[in-house]
């Protein structure tokens, strides 16, 4: 590239020639210039930037920074507020937890203790003025969030533990004969003495009868396993059902048989029909209440079906 000059001092055009060494050369003195001012700017600045003041933009400064700090605490002290009414909130819930758990306790019949944890000192209620305390700390909040943590661990083993007798409750009362096993009046005095409708003679029924028709649906009385359902010369057609813990139940004088030996029923399941086959004046069903074999009333079982029915009043001879 050719540069001209031209001027009236000069007695002729000067001609300057500019290659790329030189251009490059310019650039590159060019950048370190700018670099060598920068590093002297920033020299100078740093260590003398604690003489120099500016009043306004220190006053300016320390204003925002109040701000800052006056909006970030006004916002913790809020938080720390919901956080303890919140707190609050899961303390009134576990109250109703420790009453609720109280009360489950009392239908178990669990003694207090029985129960995993420490009893709580009963609240029969609570009142007073108001009073409203100053703000807890994040310390204090902590602290309650912990000792509320330990609480509730507490409170779900003990309502575990509940949850399990209730359970063992359900299943012992579900594999109790406490049912009916034909919704109809039955003669509640039939068990023991009586005299014998064949031979006029003083002898032992060991169960209760419940008339009924002929082909009347005969549910199990409690849920259970059936041992035998056969032919017996007295008994005529007879299911017998194991309920566990050495409780069985007895249902003869069928027409027919619904379920055969190692069936699993349940309670209420129809599992035959009332006859009168066997020893047998008329259709009926003949009901016993086993305990290791000997003979129990089977009214202290059905006692409970009859509060659940009243209408089913309990007949005498």
């Amino acid at each position: 590239m050719h540069i001209i000059l031209v001027s009236n001092r000069l007695a002729k055009a000067r001609t300057i020639t500019i290659t790329p060494i030189i251009l490059v050369s310019a650039a590159v003195a060019f950048a370190l210039l700018i670099l060598c001012l920068s590093s002297v700017f920033s020299y100078f600045a740093v260590r003398h930037a604690a003489e120099i003041r500016l009043p306004f933009v220190e006053e300016l400064v320390r204003a925002v920074s109040a701000e800052d700090a006056a909006r970030s605490k006004e916002f913790v002290r809020e938080n720390l507020k919901a956080m303890a009414v919140r707190l609050g909130e899961m303390q009134a819930q576990l109250t109703r937890m420790d009453s609720l758990g109280d009360r489950i306790a009392k239908l178990t019949g669990i003694k207090p203790q029985e129960l995993a944890v420490p009893q709580r000192p009963v609240l029969d209620g609570r009142g007073g003025p108001l009073i409203r305390a100053a703000a807890p700390s994040t310390g204090e909040l902590q602290q309650a969030l912990a000792d509320l943590s330990n609480q509730l661990e507490s409170r779900s083993d003990t309502l575990a533990l509940l949850e399990s007798r209730l359970f063992d409750e359900r299943v012992r009362q579900n594999m109790l004969p406490s049912s009916l096993p034909i919704e109809v009046q039955w003669n509640a005095s039939g068990f023991g003495w009586r005299v014998d409708p064949f031979t006029g003679e003083n002898a032992l029924h060991e169960g209760v009868d419940f008339p009924a028709e002929v082909g009347t649906s005969i549910r199990a009385a409690a849920a259970g396993v059936v041992l035998r359902a056969e032919r017996h010369p007295e008994y005529g057609n007879l299911i017998e059902i194991d309920h566990g813990n050495d409780i069985t139940t007895r249902y003869a004088h069928t027409s027919k048989m619904l379920v055969t030996p190692g069936t699993i029923v349940k309670r209420g399941q129809i599992i035959a029909e009332v006859g009168t086959s066997g020893r047998s004046t008329g259709p009926h069903l003949h009901f016993e209440v086993r305990y290791k074999g000997i003979a129990q009333n089977p009214n202290r079982f059905l006692l409970q079906a009859t509060n659940n029915t009243p209408h089913l009043a309990r007949s005498s001879p």
